[in-house]
């Protein structure tokens, strides 16, 4: 810490073995300090409030409460702490929730102990650390959610978007030459391309997305 105080840590693992490991490994860090340790959720909810952590590593799978509501709670509790996860599971049912709850890092069991006191320090820092599994999984699925949340018309260009308004409002594809001073054979090559980007069969359709979504003057 920057105060020369060490980075005080709580572990909350269910198995002895993992957090005997830990505390001996951690013990040898310098500016390191192992303040508790729990073998359930309940239990690492009241000793976060009780020992007021710097950082907590939280195991996921638990009998009883689960690392998931574990950090939720202490977060709720003691939203100054940096959970950082520390499992052996990747998959999404557990992943995303636990990152919703508010942990700030996700590390694996077979991360180095070296890379987990590292990641330690950083969330004293206030760095979050991400292994590249996790990082990997969280950009697809932010690139699938801008995706998903990007209406069809945004692929329209600037003169197709001025087509469509003109189409909506009824006109024909001569009107839509005229006023635009453009070929009869552009318009009709823009407004296919319209119905595909929209996704819709006719010009009734495409008028029809136009009012729907607003574009329509």
């Amino acid at each position: 810490m920057e105060n020369g105080e060490p980075i005080k840590v709580l572990l909350v693992d269910d198995h002895e073995m993992v957090r005997i490991g830990l505390a001996a490994v951690l013990g040898t860090e310098e500016g390191i300090e192992v303040v508790g340790e729990a073998g359930s959720g309940e239990e690492g909810v009241r000793l976060a409030q009780e020992y007021k952590p710097d950082v907590v590593l939280m195991d996921l799978v638990m009998e009883g409460m689960d690392g998931i509501e574990t950090t939720r709670q202490v977060m709720r509790l003691y939203p100054e702490c940096k959970v950082i996860v520390l499992t052996s599971y990747l998959d999404d049912e557990k992943m995303y929730p636990v990152i919703e709850a508010g942990a700030f890092s996700y590390l694996l069991k077979t991360s180095r102990a070296s890379e987990v006191a590292d990641a330690i320090r950083a969330a004293a820092r206030g760095q979050s650390v991400l292994v590249s599994e996790v990082a990997s999984k969280m950009m697809n699925r932010f690139r699938s959610d801008a995706r998903i949340e990007a209406p069809a018309h945004s692929e329209l260009t600037d003169r197709e978007m001025e087509v469509l308004k003109l189409l909506a409002q009824g006109k024909s594809n001569q009107d839509i030459a005229d006023q635009l001073i453009i070929g009869i054979k552009t318009v009709k090559f823009h407004v296919t391309n319209i119905l595909a980007k929209l996704g819709v069969e006719d010009r009734t359709q495409a008028a029809i997305y136009a009012y729907k979504n607003g574009l329509a003057e």
